[in-house]
């Protein structure tokens, strides 16, 4: 099982992860030209894709997924409500596919399961995909942690995690009082020192890759991510190994089967 953040951010979300004889992404939240460029940086094809599945309908995760369906003629899975919400941005999809939130579905040689998170959005869900040997949970766009989300990601071997603001950063930035309010909320997104603490409890399980995303280039930086996951996690294991996604590339496709010690 392999997997890489083909970019992240206020601009664009985007997920790869393959095993097998299945390939998907989470999310399409670029252009689909952007998205095959991102592809081919990784040496994979939009051709040999065989869905996307969707989190919730914002546009900077659904922006190239109608150009990118129509297109490849690849089958886009989300949940009624995100369905029906993001349907006059995507436009007619070349195949229709609906989960209930909490029930987990099959993608050919991945078995995914759609969890709910917090945000302001109709139904939003993180995913954990299994190929049944490796879990990758991915969770971005929440305004909190749940004991479930922390009971799902105890499970994984990697782990998508947002990482979006630095409190101080937020606070003494350019963005409104209301805006301000919305981000920091339950429904908004998490903060440094939030992930960062999920993360501890996650060091005693099978967790072995991270990948911060969805960090706001406005009110964070990647250093005050890194000090803060140092500060909340001082042991943390040496085998652990982690990235943290950027809006303007890919990170590596990451290897599961390979010793990240």
């Amino acid at each position: 099982m392999r997997f890489s953040v083909l970019g992240s951010g206020s601009r664009g979300n985007c997920v790869y992860i393959e095993s097998g004889r299945t390939s998907i992404l989470i999310d399409g939240g670029f252009s689909g030209r952007e998205i095959a460029a991102r592809l081919s940086a990784i040496d994979r094809r939009p051709e040999d894709l065989s869905a996307i599945l969707v989190t919730h309908e914002h546009n900077d995760h659904i922006s190239g997924v109608g150009v990118l369906s129509r297109r490849f003629h690849l089958p886009v899975w989300a949940n009624p409500a995100t369905h029906r919400a993001a349907s006059p941005r995507l436009g007619k999809l070349s195949g229709t596919r609906e989960f209930a939130t909490g029930e987990s579905f099959i993608v050919r040689d991945l078995e995914v399961h759609p969890f709910p998170i917090s945000h302001d959005t109709v139904d939003p869900v993180g995913f954990v995909v299994g190929d049944g040997r490796f879990r990758l949970a991915c969770c971005t766009d929440t305004g909190r942690l749940t004991m479930l989300m922390s009971h799902l990601f105890s499970r994984c071997h990697g782990l998508i995690l947002e990482a979006n603001h630095d409190p101080e950063m937020l606070r003494n930035g350019p963005y409104p009082l209301h805006l301000q309010q919305r981000i920091s909320s339950s429904s908004g997104h998490l903060a440094n020192q939030e992930a960062a603490a999920c993360v501890q409890t996650l060091l005693d399980g099978p967790l072995r890759v991270l990948v911060f995303a969805h960090l706001s280039e406005t009110n964070n930086h990647p250093d005050l991510v890194l000090e803060a996951l140092a500060q909340g996690c001082p042991r943390r294991p040496p085998g652990l190994r982690v990235h943290v996604a950027r809006q303007e590339a890919t990170t590596p496709l990451l290897d599961f089967s390979e010793n990240f010690s």
